[in-house]
């Protein structure tokens, strides 16, 4: 099997996910990549041996590509997509697919235009945790899904969120979409079905009243837990992002098209990371106790006088590779996605409805809590991309 050539735009927080696309001779290869910064560019170059770097996306579109990963900044993940496009090359884009919903209906129209494949790196859906609840409601095990619940504590918020662009609502709406996506696509995924109508409150509680700031914004995670415990209570952070306009903290309700009623919770000062989903049918409920391998996830579906053990425990597989087995899984499908065609467990239509929700979130949360109804896809773009790509 001839190695794909694989090239990356962006070299940041995601560059982890390319290593599980460098297979030399076992086929792909990462062999260009593109970053403005010439400290990320020399360790693209350090980990890969012979690959090109460069600091232009135009010029890594030369480098006669099967296949490009767009991992830069939410803001540009349009312009980079489209260039793609334009080059014939199939995208890995990472998950959010844009910051508005023009630019995602914009994307997906673009890439059914151009017959170029695409696909949205929604990595949650290939988590062990996800699947385990997923297989649980489609085997029936709590009858027909009426509410889904997540709780999202984001531990990390002042370690990653408020460092870097993200603080920044030029550069990602707000961390409803660029964090709460993934949760969103996940909470479609266990319902059934699609937001249409939401209302949302938060506020920046804590980070906005940091007041040491970087001068620039120029942060790079260092991935060292050692370091992070020390950076507790969360309002002894230091070096924040110089622009913080974004909320640390956020709830949304939601009214999916199907009936069902969801909920989404998102902090950014919490202790603890994790996420913890509940989801309540006509004959129980589940929920997860940890998200990551070797936890479980607990059944109610018998009759229970106050607080009791779950009627069935069912342990989350061990998984290796990042984000509890999701990145070498994903990076697997993309590649054969390239090479097949077809339909995937990622779906760009439910990546489009993700962003259509988060953004609608954030509209009403900044206008007090107001209803916003989420604008549905294009029926020729939903019917395009059922179809599967080829």
């Amino acid at each position: 099997m001839t190695d794909l050539r694989i090239g990356v735009i962006g070299y940041g927080l995601r560059a982890p996910l390319v290593a599980h696309a460098h297979q030399p001779g076992r086929g792909s290869a990462v062999v260009a990549v593109a970053d403005p910064r010439p400290e990320r560019r020399e360790l693209a170059a350090a980990q890969f041996d012979g690959v090109q770097v460069v600091d232009d996306v135009a010029e890594l579109l030369k480098a006669d590509l099967d296949a490009v990963f767009v991992l830069s900044p939410d803001h540009l993940h349009v312009e980079h997509a489209l260039a793609a496009f334009e080059a014939g090359v199939p995208v890995y884009l990472e998950k959010p697919l844009a910051i508005t919903v023009a630019d995602a209906d914009l994307v997906l129209s673009r890439a059914r235009d151009s017959g170029v494949k695409v696909y949205i790196g929604h990595n949650m859906r290939h988590m062990s945790v996800v699947q385990t609840m997923r297989k649980l409601v489609l085997d029936g095990a709590i009858g027909e899904v009426q509410a889904v619940w997540c709780r999202h504590f984001v531990g990390h918020g002042g370690d990653y969120y408020f460092k870097d662009w993200h603080a920044e609502r030029a550069k990602g709406t707000g961390l409803l979409l660029q964090k709460g996506a993934h949760d969103l696509d996940v909470i479609h995924w266990l319902a059934g079905g699609y937001t249409r109508r939401v209302n949302a409150m938060g506020a920046l509680s804590v980070y906005g009243r940091v007041q040491d700031r970087l001068s620039k914004s120029e942060y790079i995670p260092s991935h060292d837990w050692e370091e992070y415990r020390t950076h507790w209570p969360p309002l002894a952070q230091t070096g924040l992002n110089p622009v913080i306009d974004v909320e640390d903290l956020s709830m949304v309700n939601m009214a999916l098209d199907n009936g069902v009623l969801a909920s989404y919770q998102q902090c950014h000062f919490t202790p603890d990371y994790w996420r913890n989903y509940t989801v309540i049918g006509t004959e129980g409920r589940l929920e997860n106790i940890g998200d990551t391998p070797g936890s479980s996830v607990h059944v109610w579906n018998r009759r229970h006088r106050g607080f009791a053990e779950p009627d069935v425990a069912v342990r989350i597989p061990e998984a290796d590779g990042g984000h509890g087995g999701a990145d070498p899984r994903i990076v697997a499908e993309f590649l054969e996605f390239v090479r097949s065609g077809g339909t995937t467990l990622t779906s760009p239509v439910a990546a489009r409805e993700a962003v259509a929700t988060g953004c609608a979130a954030t509209e009403s949360l900044r206008s007090g809590g107001a209803p916003v109804d989420v604008p549905a896809l294009p029926a020729d773009l939903v019917a395009y991309y059922a179809a599967g790509q080829v």
